[in-house]
């Protein structure tokens, strides 16, 4: 006689004992001390001791202050809106990919839309997420005029905001102090100087995003001052009407156009420290000066440290020569935690800055390896 086939079960079994935990603490229906769970359950405590500190994190438990845990009706599982600058901008990627990391570990559910870079798109997703009923919104989007509109827009709903790097009414401010990411930046192009063409550089340029408005500008206006403040040590000094700001709209292509319009007028020779507002323009300045055949001639630094601009840095060779990382991996779980505070009826500080670090060729060739 042919033997039955057993049939196989697909179970998880870490979380078949948290639910065993569940149901008991369920039955229980009454405080309980870690030793009392474990001897009732008969999981390792250390499996029990996890377990119970994931339900009280995720809100499943309540611990007390004589530390014994108690099964409490679940809150409503809080759902927060992620506004994109654009899904195409790889510093937005790094940032939506760490806010959506971020939200999963903590149980908040995300709901993403991208502003395309666009002022009504940015209005319209407003819209759609005040109709969503989020508990809070992450607004990245960079068109500064259009920011009192999307501010209005959850005011008037009741919608607490939090704005990433390009402050909005009535928001709480979270990113980057740009003038002195700016300034710092501005520093590092005045030693390029420096050491390689002996302080002599004929223009300083601040490839921009004018849009964003006069905060994000003002990255521009502390790498002038970086540049002058440091040269001015050296007893160097570049003539003010040699600083000039171009328009790049913080993206590539743009920023190329900007770049080669410039060269167009001025001859083979002239040196150029470029500060950029952020990576995708220093990349556009980088396309210029090589479809120039100028690239010796030019000292770019950029914001965000993205990839592209990593592998720029790691030949040593490139124009680009620095870029200040905002640390992009951070913003997720600071965000979501920032955003929780201020749902709960917390008081947080109105600007809340991350942490952030200038980075060269040669802080890369010193980094241990493996890290």
């Amino acid at each position: 006689m042919a033997r039955g086939k057993i049939k196989r079960l697909y179970l998880i079994p870490i979380l078949s004992k948290a639910l065993d935990v569940l149901e008991m603490l369920e039955e229980q229906n009454s405080s309980m001390t870690l030793e009392d769970v474990y001897q009732r359950t008969q999981i390792s405590k250390t499996s029990v001791y996890r377990i119970l500190k994931t339900l009280v994190h995720r809100g499943y438990v309540a611990q007390g202050e004589s530390g014994e845990y108690r099964l409490v009706s679940r809150p409503k599982r809080l759902r927060f809106g992620l506004a994109v600058q654009s899904a195409e901008l790889p510093f937005s990627q790094q940032v939506a990919a760490s806010v959506t990391a971020a939200a999963a570990s903590s149980g908040v559910e995300l709901i993403i839309l991208d502003n395309h870079f666009d002022a009504e798109t940015a209005i319209r997703n407003a819209e759609e997420f005040v109709a969503k009923r989020v508990d809070l919104v992450l607004e990245f989007q960079a068109e500064e005029h259009v920011a009192p509109h999307v501010a209005y827009i959850f005011k008037n709903a009741g919608v607490p905001l939090i704005a990433i790097d390009v402050p909005h009414p009535n928001a709480t401010y979270f990113g980057v102090d740009n003038f002195e990411v700016g300034y710092e930046a501005g520093v590092l192009l005045a030693q390029h100087a420096l050491r390689k063409w002996k302080g002599k550089a004929d223009w300083v340029l601040g490839v921009g995003l004018a849009e964003a408005g006069s905060f994000v500008q003002s990255r521009i206006t502390g790498a002038f001052e970086g540049i002058r403040t440091r040269l001015a040590e050296a007893d160097m000094h570049i003539p003010p009407e040699r600083f000039l700001r171009l328009e790049g709209r913080g993206m590539r292509q743009p920023s190329n156009l900007a770049i080669q319009e410039f060269l167009g007028n001025h001859r083979k020779g002239e040196r150029f420290l470029v500060a950029t507002a952020t990576d995708s323009s220093a990349l556009g300045v980088l396309d210029a000066a090589r479809n120039a055949g100028r690239e010796q001639d030019f000292a770019i630094v950029g914001q965000d440290f993205i990839p592209e601009v990593l592998e720029e840095l790691k030949t040593n060779k490139s124009a680009i020569v620095g870029s200040v990382s905002h640390e992009a991996h951070t913003y997720g779980p600071r965000l979501i935690q920032l955003g929780i505070t201020i749902v709960r009826g917390n008081s947080v500080p109105p600007y809340n800055y991350v942490k952030h670090r200038v980075v060269t060729p040669e802080d890369l060739t010193n980094e241990p390896q493996g890290e």
